[in-house]
């Protein structure tokens, strides 16, 4: 009898070392939930986008608006259903890797996704009511848009909060898989960042500074991110990659789809669905500052980021500068680069629908882009330091 319970209690034992194995082996339900979330948000994003270029106010029941607050719904079941287990179980295998908050407990993550989804679907009746009165919105930056944006970047940081922390904890293959994840997320970050920033990056403004400057206060904080967590050497490349092909599939899968303007007043002839411009070359740039880390990682975090400021957005302007050029010519008049396609509201006379820079004198340019330096210097310091904060949290 005693030989037959001790053998029970070994096998059982054994399944329990197994289960946790297991588990370890494989990254949580609940890191891939927050992966599809930022992943439709992303994609809603974009396609809102589109159909507001194309198709004008529509239903706020769009399949692009409930892309978008899909985000929210899925934030909110999964880290609101971990933050009550890990609260409430006494048994919940993160309990001693979290954090509380007002007497919740939970990684730190779960909680800024959580607010992020509550805030993105609290943004919604705000933005239904904006449009019924006043109309059509083809502004990306308004008041509902802002508190959506807001909590759609929310998610994101948690999602790389929390990320970070399962890495930190990790090890083996669920570790690189973990990995590759932060990258991932990194590179829908930068995709997000760079739709803030898409009313200031039109092709015809690319020979003044302003795009320079909104990029440098932005778009650097993922690339600078990302090397300092996942250790690949070029994690920046990867990221700044992302960014150009998701739009350049944009490119050329929506104008696959029929639309028609429901809206006035209409300036362009529009029978399909519009897509963003071309991405900017933020690879280029990118890649400079991988190889650059790589010969430079005795350095202090402050010389780094100065050269990296100057690499930053000289090569920048150096590749979009002529880019832009070729944009505004009739080689690009194609499906690929896309300089075709105009929403249908842009008038006849604006610089964009002309091909025509918008002029800048030359004091004011390199005014501008002394202050784009500056800024970038800065951003790309801040990253690399929630970098090396991100690679060390645990919980």
């Amino acid at each position: 009898m005693a030989t037959t319970a001790s053998t029970a209690a070994a096998a059982a034992g054994s399944r329990e070392r197994v289960q946790v194995r297991t588990t370890a082996a494989t990254v949580p339900w609940y890191i891939w939930c927050s992966v599809v979330a930022v992943t439709s948000a992303t994609i809603g994003a974009h396609w809102d986008i589109s159909w507001h270029s194309s198709i004008g106010r529509d239903t706020f029941w769009t399949p692009a608006h409930m892309a978008i607050y899909l985000c929210g719904v899925l934030a909110g079941i999964a880290f609101g259903y971990l933050i009550l287990y890990t609260t409430f179980s006494k048994s919940a295998p993160l309990r001693d890797a979290s954090v509380s908050i007002w007497g919740f407990r939970a990684p730190l993550g779960a909680f800024i996704a959580s607010w992020g989804g509550i805030a993105m679907l609290t943004s919604a009746p705000f933005d239904n009511w904006w449009h019924d009165a006043y109309g059509l919105d083809v502004k990306i930056v308004s008041p509902p848009h802002i508190v959506l944006f807001i909590g759609t970047y929310a998610v994101i940081l948690g999602t790389l909060v929390l990320i970070a922390g399962y890495i930190n904890r990790s090890e083996g293959r669920v570790k690189a898989t973990a990995r590759l994840l932060f990258l991932y997320v990194c590179g829908i970050l930068l995709v997000m960042v760079m739709v803030l920033l898409m009313e200031y990056t039109e092709r015809a403004d690319m020979h003044n500074s302003a795009p320079y400057i909104a990029v440098a206060l932005f778009a650097t904080i993922p690339i600078s991110v990302a090397p300092q967590v996942t250790r690949y050497k070029f994690a920046a490349t990867y990221v700044a990659g992302f960014y150009t092909l998701f739009l350049i599939g944009l490119i050329l899968i929506l104008p696959l789809f029929p639309a028609q303007p429901k809206l006035g007043p209409v300036y362009q002839n529009v029978t399909q669905f519009i897509p963003p411009e071309f991405p900017m070359l933020l690879i280029v740039p990118a890649f400079a500052l991988d190889l650059l880390r790589q010969r430079t990682h005795n350095w202090n975090a402050w010389k780094t980021a100065l050269v990296s400021g100057f690499v930053f957005v000289g090569l920048l302007l150096a590749v979009e500068w002529p880019f832009a050029g070729f944009l505004m010519s009739p080689a690009s008049r194609n499906r690929f680069f896309g300089t075709t396609y105009f929403w249908y509201g842009l008038p006849p006379q604006s610089h964009l629908a002309q091909n025509l820079f918008i002029p800048e004198t030359a004091r004011e340019f390199w005014q501008g882009m002394a202050i784009a330096v500056a800024i970038s210097i800065m951003t790309i310091r801040w990253g690399i330091s929630r970098g090396q904060w991100l690679g060390k949290i645990k919980r």
